[in-house]
């Protein structure tokens, strides 16, 4: 949503809302996504050439799981371009949570690579085959690697600017993939030396080793979708708005992910003698600090109370009766 509001100081002055940043945010998280995405299926294929020549169960586990991991791109393209639709009548805050939708997506594709890489390792268990070209094999470890670590970086780092929690998530599973990879390399090493288990061996550890990160990555999407907030943000929000002049107390902050933009609610209390127009200048000024020393806000609504009722226990409505209704209270 824009924030089309002027502020002019004697040395600030500039306007808010030429572009909006859930459209512009969501514009570098597509970029973000097509390029990890263009970077995982070229390395999952070099190794799907090895995997075909040499037979290698570890490096096919690992192959499924870039597969995957390039695959998990999709959604996340998907939500990112929903985003910059913004705000419609029926779906009036936009479609930030699709994000978070993606997010569910992408841990479920996890999920299912480690299944297969499992499933592949135990049958190699149970039926073991040779493994040729074990140099190339190490090559296909080194490489996966590398291109892993690359798309991490990336999307982390994008991520953390936008404050998407699934482009987070896929980042860091990008990460534990490329040292996923490597275990490859352990295992070629072992079958060079004469032990043939070690392949399937290092690819059922894979396997585990995606697990890991199905439950890391499904805690922080789960949290996103449960409307959870890192404790430290509603503290850099409360600490913001008790900065501001005029403002003697923030009684309420609420905040809530929507995909990679954080809405807010706050209830700051002001000197009851103030006007509604001086009480309302506050407010803005609020909002104004939000803005700017937040950058992943998207919006805040700042609620005005006289000093001496400050918080929501003061908004509710006693008990009371009308139109032949039993007494209630709101």
């Amino acid at each position: 949503m824009a924030h089309d509001h002027n502020h002019e100081h004697a040395d600030h002055s500039h306007t808010h809302g030429a572009v909006d940043p859930s459209i512009a945010t969501s514009e570098r998280g597509i970029w973000a996504v097509k390029w990890s995405f263009i970077g995982l299926f070229a390395t999952a294929l070099l190794q799907l050439a090895v995997v075909v020549l040499s037979g290698s169960v570890a490096l096919l586990s690992d192959t499924i799981h870039n597969f995957g991991d390039a695959a998990t791109a999709i959604p996340l393209w998907i939500a990112f371009a929903l985003t910059r639709l913004g705000a419609s009548r029926r779906f009036t805050f936009g479609y930030g949570r699709v994000e978070d939708l993606a997010g569910v997506l992408v841990v479920i594709i996890i999920l299912f690579s480690a299944v297969v890489a499992g499933y592949q390792a135990v049958e190699r268990l149970i039926n073991p085959r040779p493994i040729e070209l074990l140099g190339a094999v190490a090559a296909a470890s080194l490489l996966g690697f590398i291109g892993n670590e690359a798309v991490a970086v990336f999307r982390i780092r994008v991520g953390q600017q936008i404050g998407s929690a699934a482009l987070i998530a896929d980042g860091y599973h990008a990460r534990t993939d490329g040292w996923t990879s490597l275990a490859v390399l352990l295992g070629a090493t072992g079958v060079w030396l004469g032990y043939p288990m070690a392949d399937p061996i290092v690819g059922l550890l894979i396997a585990a080793a995606i697990l890991v990160i199905v439950w890391q990555s499904g805690k922080m999407v789960f949290t996103r979708l449960l409307d959870g907030v890192d404790p430290e943000i509603i503290e850099e929000i409360r600490h913001s708005a008790s900065h501001v002049e005029g403002v003697e107390d923030v009684a309420e902050v609420r905040a809530r992910w929507l995909g990679h933009r954080l809405r807010a609610e706050v209830n700051v209390a002001v000197n009851p003698a103030l006007s509604v127009e001086e009480g309302h200048a506050v407010a803005r000024e609020v909002n104004h600090r939000l803005m700017h020393e937040l950058q992943y806000l998207d919006m805040a609504v700042v609620h005005v109370d006289p000093a001496q009722e400050s918080g929501e226990e003061h908004h509710r409505v006693d008990a009371h009766s009308h139109d032949d209704l039993p007494t209630h209270s709101h």
